[in-house]
């Protein structure tokens, strides 16, 4: 792909959006970048651009600014149906196929090495870190990114022809796809999730599944057994299906039996680890685990270098993270639960005694489902955020809720009502964007809450 003395649009000023633009001009186009927020709020990403000679625009972006453009790359924020993106199709500004793209698409027609793409309405960021430290383990070269932190392209000047690039993928970055094709792509559950913006189920389900859509007969597809939804997908893909299942018996892929995860190559089984080793909490997390082993086996990672990758791997920041204990009241910041069927398996982790704080920005979920885990495990509820009316009206009569509006307030309550055995926990099932930049700063502000708790009892 050829980009020097292209024009280049970059739509949107985010990691992702910084990081193209940079390495676009790099490549010798001529970058424009255009964000709808407003100039205060981006000064230091404006700064770092314009030293590198690219042209920003700022508060809205120009109709003119999308004409004439050889390629426009859009962060995965900003819906691919957006009025001006849907004009400047129309307008045959990108009538060649592939003209709008994503990052990650872009990442993709320049990446040497070998992609594995995890995706997932749950579970992505701690699987993809774990594949991560599992390949690492079996001494090959790695590279962890992707919608988890490090955007893909800034790897195309790190990564060598063996590399392993690991990538956790969203369902907004797979809309914009057009080549990219990952030599391992995993599809970890979906659930509904994100229907403010795909509208549908089935809309959301055909997005993930894009994920294998440029596999060939020598890649890898590893499908969750026990969701029915990922599992329906395996007549789609042309790679060679792998499964993982907690539950039930497969014939190639990782299972649990008794005490001990295994992998089934369709020839041989070989006993990978005792499940009692996995330090991650939750029926969930060995989910999570039984991908990471999987992506390990099909790299050609030993048995025992999984292991003790799997054993030594303490999960991520913001998923299910204990803080503190706090008067006998344990502390988890799950603020990554930002969809309903995360908060639920955040609950399905603890027997009982929980004090959960829920709300945010709503994506048009259904919040009712959650009355029974609530009437069994949950002693109080305490809402916050933009979302608070709605999941009161929806969870009203399940368990005792109390109106907390911010997450400080609700920290506060929550300590005053929780006993010794109880457990505090942020899983929110909403979005953060209405009171907070995302859902790590939520996570961040829970944390510093927690520990000025402690601070407070020292004291």
């Amino acid at each position: 792909m050829e980009l020097s003395g292209k024009r280049v649009l970059v739509v949107g000023l985010g990691k992702s959006g910084v990081a193209s633009a940079l390495f676009l001009k790099s490549r010798g186009a001529r970058v424009t970048v255009s964000d709808s927020k407003p100039e205060a709020e981006l000064r230091n990403e404006i700064l770092l651009l314009l030293e590198h000679g690219i042209t920003v625009e700022t508060g809205g972006h120009g109709e003119r600014t999308f004409r004439g453009q050889d390629l426009i790359v859009v962060s995965p924020g900003v819906p691919v149906d957006a009025p001006l993106l849907v004009q400047a199709r129309s307008m045959g500004e990108s009538s060649v196929t592939g003209t709008i793209i994503g990052e990650i698409e872009l990442a993709a027609r320049f990446l040497p090495g070998k992609i594995v793409a995890i995706t997932g309405a749950n579970g992505k960021t701690t699987t993809t870190s774990l594949a991560g430290e599992i390949i690492a383990a079996g001494n090959f070269s790695t590279l962890v990114g992707g919608n988890i932190g490090t955007p893909a392209i800034s790897f195309v000047d790190e990564a060598g022809p063996s590399t392993w690039i690991v990538l956790e993928v969203s369902s907004f970055q797979l809309e914009t796809i057009v080549e990219f094709r990952p030599r391992i792509a995993v599809i970890l559950n979906i659930t509904p999730d994100h229907l403010d913006r795909h509208k549908t189920f089935d809309n959301y389900v055909n997005a993930k599944a894009r994920v294998f859509e440029n596999q060939r007969a020598d890649d890898f597809t590893v499908l969750n057994a026990d969701d029915n939804t990922a599992a329906g997908l395996a007549d789609r893909t042309r790679g060679q299906v792998v499964w993982f299942s907690r539950k039930k018996e497969v014939e190639r892929g990782a299972i649990v039996r008794g005490r001990n995860i295994y992998f089934r190559d369709g020839q041989r089984e070989r006993e990978i680890l005792p499940f009692d080793e996995v330090s991650l909490k939750g029926g969930h997390n060995l989910e999570n685990v039984l991908a990471g082993v999987s992506v390990g086996m099909l790299v050609g990672c030993q048995p025992e270098q999984i292991r003790e990758a799997v054993r030594h791997f303490k999960g991520v920041e913001h998923r299910l993270e204990f803080v503190a204990r706090v008067a006998g009241a344990d502390y988890y910041n799950d603020s990554k639960a930002t969809n309903v069927d995360a908060t639920i398996k955040a609950l399905e982790s603890f027997p009982g005694n929980v004090h959960l704080i829920l709300g945010g920005k709503d994506k048009d979920s259904d919040y009712s489902v959650l009355q029974d885990l609530l009437r069994e495990r949950v002693k109080r509820v305490y809402t916050i955020g933009a979302a608070a009316a709605k999941i009161e009206a929806q969870i009203q009569g399940a368990t005792e809720i109390v109106h907390a509006e911010i997450l400080e307030k609700a920290v506060r309550l929550a300590s005053e009502g929780a006993a010794a055995g109880d457990v505090v926990l942020l899983a929110p099932a909403c979005a953060s964007f209405d009171q907070f930049q995302s859902y790590e700063h939520r996570g961040r502000v829970f944390k510093e809450t927690v520990h000025s708790l402690v601070m407070a009892r020292a004291t």
